[in-house]
């Protein structure tokens, strides 16, 4: 199962590098352990009485979980190299800043259950760990994909500069979608309430109940089900764009992991916040852009095509990430500021 993560794949994303990292198969153990663990810890331990966590709460996990990714990093500089290292945060930021913009979608969700403020917590973490394996999948796919099918690549790299156009498009018409903006049920919710007895409301935090010898769903369960199905739909971008960053599944994964397990408590630290980026979407296509039109060149060299066109090193791809994001956020707070009638009628 492990050795086809340590064959090199092509001279792609790491063509600079003289040959791919080698994992072993005990990191993808220990990397399992410390994810299935964290989940746990977060299911009975903090999150298993239900609770709106405060502020300081919120910021406290959330620190950990970036200290954990930098930890990561570091790992990942004596145990393989610098280079590796600065792909892991490259896909990590990039991950990041897509799952802020997966945020809108939850909270819309949410809100269309109307979901207790107390009970949020377990759902958003259900759906992180329905998201983890969906995503781990589509990893493991994708590095069979790849492997055997060098001209995967370009399909990634146009899906990911038609994503950018949408993403640049919807930030065009931002305030035309927010006035019309609800949440519909996909299919998979539609199908659940017809299989199922549904109760009318919420039973406390339970997911099923047993009344008189009748099994009912809850509201909360569809509500993670569609938190869950709908990260299907935002894997479809976040992992190509992984994957133009680097063609490592460890380091995708973990980057991954460790943004979706810091999601929950972003979640919460900026459900006010997130009506004055008004200029993420500008930002996550010009990010997506940048990734598609990196991994054209790359799969185009690997053809043995347009040589001419120099590659992005993994150190400038994270300097650009970052750089996209500091100004978005900086651009967006002070558009928010010297336009607070817009931000209030957001609000």
């Amino acid at each position: 199962m492990f050795s086809c993560m340590s064959t090199p794949f092509l001279p792609l994303a790491a063509s600079s590098q003289a040959q791919a990292m080698a994992v072993h198969p005990m990191e993808w153990v220990a990397l399992a352990i410390l994810v299935v663990g964290l989940v746990m810890m977060d299911l009975f331990g903090h999150a298993r009485k239900p609770h709106e966590p405060t502020m300081k709460e919120s910021i406290i996990w959330l620190v950990f979980y970036v200290a954990l990714a930098v930890a990561f990093g570091v790992y990942v500089i004596f145990k393989h190299s610098s280079e590796f290292s600065v792909e892991f945060f490259s896909a990590y930021f990039t991950e990041y800043s897509l799952s802020i913009d997966n945020i809108f979608i939850f909270i819309i969700i949410i809100a269309s259950f109307m979901v207790p403020r107390a009970f949020q917590q377990k759902v958003l973490l259900y759906g992180i760990v329905i998201a983890l394996v969906l995503r781990l999948i589509f990893i493991l796919l994708g590095t069979t994909l790849l492997e055997h099918f060098s001209w995967v690549f370009f399909i990634f790299g146009a899906f990911l500069l038609w994503t950018a156009v949408s993403q640049i498009r919807s930030g065009m018409h931002q305030d035309d979608a927010e006035d019309h903006e609800e949440y519909k049920p996909n299919a998979l919710v539609r199908l659940s309430k017809r299989l199922f007895n549904v109760t009318e409301g919420f039973v406390g935090d339970k997911l099923v109940v047993r009344r008189k010898s009748t099994t009912y769903i809850t509201p909360m369960l569809l509500c993670i089900i569609s938190i869950g199905s709908a990260d299907l739909m935002f894997a479809l971008d976040s992992i190509p764009a992984s994957f133009g960053l680097t063609t490592q599944p460890l380091i995708i994964f973990a980057a991954n992991a460790f943004a979706l397990l810091g999601l929950r408590q972003l979640f919460f630290l900026v459900d006010g916040l997130l009506e004055k980026l008004v200029f993420l979407n500008f930002g996550l296509g010009i990010i997506l852009g940048f990734i598609g039109l990196k991994l054209l060149v790359e799969a185009s060299h690997g053809q043995g095509w347009l040589l001419g066109l120099p590659e992005v090193p993994p150190l400038a791809s994270l300097g650009i990430i970052l750089a996209v994001l500091v100004i978005t956020f900086v651009s967006s707070m002070w558009y928010a500021k010297k336009h607070p009638t817009s931000a209030a009628h957001d609000e």
